[in-house]
């Protein structure tokens, strides 16, 4: 690596930029644009996420303290906290959205071989949603309460180096059932969900889209038993049947037959029953993927904590959208490069040294030389470890 480049320039070398000017001509990014063009103002967001800036003056004062470095850091244009916040405003979130996703395939095809401790040969993904709490006052558009507002992050998370695949950004107001209906069905693939998704015209149509559903029962459910097969109590399964539903509404959703699993949490003296689709996957290994799904609910902790997703630095829709997007870019480009670089430090640590040596001039690699890779969640212990 070129010692004469800083580290933001070698971490931002590996965004493929031929496809974010797809992206910016597909949305007419810099029409009527002079000098901050999309990428100064991606590269300039990024900075804040990287360095955990606190508002838009806290970005312009701490990049024009480095003036001299920004030409060569790729960031072109003049750095005004007032063009910052009127990129922000005004174009399209859509850029950024289509640029994210982008890298989320680069980085699937990275981490497609990683274990998630479960033995399974086909995707899986575990569907969630995250409340972001808002001013009322300040966001009038985001409502959520009668006195409060607040946005959505619904997340289909890849288990496979915890890649968010699918992201759809709501009002508060939307039920998370709902997002079922956008939601892309990729055939042979295992999607994991709450209770709270369970409505059975959506999940027939996984179903009819050649995929398979994990999901927890209600309490209300009518159903008729149409075989058992013997199960080991001593694993904590109680029950494992196939079923047909017999409610009204139900049986005229899911015509088709399930499988339902009962299993007993030892450690937490709970039982779960589960409902599933396919029938051919042992019941201990259903009830193990179902176990997989708190990860999805860490990289929400993970992101509130170490990305700036809460405090915002516009007020209007775009403006949130646009730095929403571009912090799941900034949290995908960081897991590729420490994929393509080998770094067996945990994203915590990687981003730890990098937002204190964005300005230094020295290969990435040495930048971790006095890390150990066996010593890698730093001094806090309660840290949230999404890469081990």
């Amino acid at each position: 690596m070129n010692t004469g480049k800083t580290i933001f320039s070698q971490i931002m070398e590996h965004l493929p930029l031929a496809n974010f000017h797809e992206c910016v001509q597909k949305h007419r990014g810099e029409y009527k644009a002079k000098s901050f063009s999309c990428l100064d103002q991606f590269l300039c967001m990024a900075f804040a996420q990287l360095t955990y800036r606190e508002s838009l003056r806290d970005i312009e004062s701490c990049l024009r303290a480095q003036r001299s470095k920004l030409y060569h850091m790729g960031i072109r244009g003049n750095v005004a906290r007032n063009t910052i916040a009127n990129a922000n405003t005004q174009r399209n979130w859509k850029i950024y959205a289509d640029f994210a996703e982008i890298l989320i395939r680069i980085a699937r095809d990275l981490y497609v071989n990683d274990d998630f401790g479960v033995d399974l040969k086909q995707t899986a993904y575990a569907l969630d949603s995250t409340v972001i709490d808002l001013c009322l006052a300040t966001f009038p558009w985001a409502r959520f309460r009668r006195h409060k507002g607040a946005i959505k992050l619904h997340t289909l998370l890849d288990l496979r180096g915890n890649i968010p695949s699918f992201i759809h950004i709501s009002d508060g107001k939307l039920h998370d059932v709902n997002v079922l209906d956008v939601l892309p069905i990729e055939a042979g693939s295992f999607y994991i969900m709450d209770r709270g998704y369970v409505d059975f015209a959506r999940l027939y149509r996984i179903r009819l889209g050649l995929a398979f559903f994990i999901t927890r029962q209600k309490s209300r459910c009518n159903f008729s038993r149409i075989s058992a097969n013997p199960v080991d109590k001593s694993t904590g399964l109680r029950c494992d049947q196939v079923i047909k539903l017999t409610g009204y509404y139900a049986a005229k959703d899911y015509p088709d037959i399930l499988r339902r699993i009962k299993y007993y949490d030892a450690e937490h003296d709970k039982t779960l029953t589960f409902l599933t689709d396919n029938m051919d996957l042992p019941a201990l290994t259903i009830a193990e993927l179902y176990r997989c799904r708190w990860k999805v609910e860490l990289f929400f902790k993970w992101i509130k904590q170490h990305l700036r997703i809460k405090a915002f630095y516009g007020t209007s829709e775009n403006a949130v959208k646009v730095q929403v997007w571009i912090a799941v870019s900034v949290y995908v480009l960081v897991a590729i490069v420490k994929k393509r670089l080998k770094l067996p430090h945990s994203l915590y640590t990687i981003l730890q040294v990098f937002s204190v040596t964005l300005f230094e001039k020295m290969p990435i690699l040495q930048a971790f030389a006095g890390h150990e890779g066996n010593n890698l969640e730093g001094d806090d212990c309660n840290q949230l470890k999404l890469f081990s």
